[in-house]
């Protein structure tokens, strides 16, 4: 049996909960499915399963390896079918996560225009501010903004965002206008809440990165309630030019601080170093490369 017949051994050992089971299910008797499952475990350097007197329990390898070999047996069996039956279109269900106001405002709105071009695809979106695990969670592809901590991940830059300081005209009527980032401790600075803590601020000053922590009485972790409060006259916010860009070119929010605008920050489609970017996956990051390119880099000028 080769590895691709080990991990279908696997994959039905863990559904089945049984050797028996899965050994019949496979076509083979029970000690070969035993020997081959050992021998599947020496290959990973692991121990994937446990038996024990109430049946098998798959351990926390074993779970990770589980899921990477679903997808991966999907996308095997997916392509061979495409290849038999002469289809060349990318199809299955894609499990995307990407923050809450690049969904609403960038990727929902277009996805008319996805389907139509790959009318065999599906979508799974989570909207989470949260970074999601892409093994555990079962993620296929993440749109995050900003760079990546986690080596582990391959990724592909799709785009950049510059932040910019905004404030509502009634506001600084109010309580004037900031000329310096010294000024910010006298304003009320909106904080975004990314994963428990408030975003830093960051800035630029002759050419050094300077970051402050900004601080009012509301907190949130919804870009669009940050926008909302801005707009509202609660305070300053920071935030992707391209979410305040409309109210900026209408006048009902100011930009703020520009000669400080730190360099701008990538957008980029992350995927885990276990699954390669089959043809799904590329269809969907190349049409958000398409957008980031077009409406978002537009609307940044």
């Amino acid at each position: 049996m080769d590895q691709i017949g080990r991990m279908r051994l696997f994959v039905r050992v863990v559904e089945t909960g049984s050797f028996s089971r899965a050994a019949k299910a496979e076509g083979v008797v029970q000690p070969t499915a035993s020997k081959e499952m050992s021998a599947l475990e020496k290959h990973i350097g692991g121990i994937l399963v446990r038996r024990n007197s109430r049946g098998l329990t798959i351990t926390e390898q074993g779970q990770e390896f589980y899921d990477f070999s679903v997808g991966m047996l999907a996308d095997l069996d997916a392509a061979e079918n495409r290849i038999r039956s002469g289809q060349t279109s990318p199809r299955g269900r894609l499990r995307v996560t990407c923050p809450a106001v690049f969904s609403s405002r960038l990727i929902v709105p277009n996805l008319p225009d996805f389907f139509q071009r790959y009318p065999d695809l599906s979508i799974d979106l989570q909207v989470s501010e949260r970074y999601l695990n892409l093994v555990g969670d079962g993620i296929d592809v993440a749109i995050r903004i900003g760079n990546l901590a986690d080596s582990s991940l391959l990724s592909r830059q799709i785009g950049s965002v510059t932040a910019v300081v905004v404030a509502s005209p009634g506001y600084l009527e109010r309580y004037g206008k900031p000329r310096g980032l010294e000024d910010l401790q006298h304003h009320a600075c909106l904080p975004f809440m990314f994963q428990g803590n408030s975003k830093t601020w960051k800035f630029e000053v002759d050419g050094s990165p300077v970051e402050i922590v900004p601080s009012a009485a509301l907190r949130t972790n919804d870009a669009d309630a940050v926008h909302t409060a801005v707009r509202a006259g609660l305070g300053l916010g920071q935030g992707p030019r391209w979410i305040f860009c409309d109210d900026i070119d209408a006048g009902t929010l100011v930009p703020l601080l520009t000669a400080y605008a730190p360099q701008p920050f990538p957008i980029q489609a992350v995927h885990s170093g276990t699954r390669r970017m089959n043809g799904a996956i590329k269809a969907f990051v190349d049409f958000v490369a398409e957008l980031t390119r077009g409406e978002l880099n537009l609307r940044m000028a």
